[in-house]
């Protein structure tokens, strides 16, 4: 059982045909997903976002999928702060993996995509940063 967090562009890239959620989700169920309080904040955000893109089926599909993951994760505080990119949402992602000891952080951010694990290491973070579908080929 590994220890994952999940970046909520993940479920926005699913809704607009990225790798299919419901595979994702259903991936970490067996799994301990990791959420921050801001994180299920901006889950929920990305509904909003969405509802003018979306159709009706889609939105509620997507909506179902947060709830989903909402329901798997367990909160945590953030008490360490990590800066390694330009974007704070992306520090708050590490900082979440620094705190929990995330073995994945799954996402299809470039920047975070593009960290390597020496700085990763340097920062005492241990997690992969993957893909979506690297997640679910390295868990299969």
């Amino acid at each position: 059982m590994a220890k994952v967090v999940v970046d909520a562009n993940v479920i926005i890239s699913a809704a607009f045909g990225g790798k299919p959620l419901g595979a994702v989700v259903r991936a970490l169920e067996d799994h301990e997903v990791y959420l921050s309080e801001a994180i299920a904040q901006e889950l929920m955000g990305v509904l909003t976002g969405l509802s003018k893109k979306l159709s009706k089926d889609q939105l509620s599909f997507v909506k179902d999928k947060i709830e989903q993951l909402l329901a798997l994760a367990k909160s945590i505080s953030i008490s360490t702060r990590v800066v390694l990119s330009r974007d704070p949402k992306d520090d708050h992602y590490l900082s979440l993996c620094k705190e929990v000891g995330a073995e994945f952080l799954v996402t299809g951010d470039k920047d975070l995509l593009s960290l390597s694990r020496d700085r990763l290491k340097a920062n005492g973070i241990s997690c992969r940063i993957v893909t979506p579908q690297e997640f679910l080929d390295s868990i299969s």
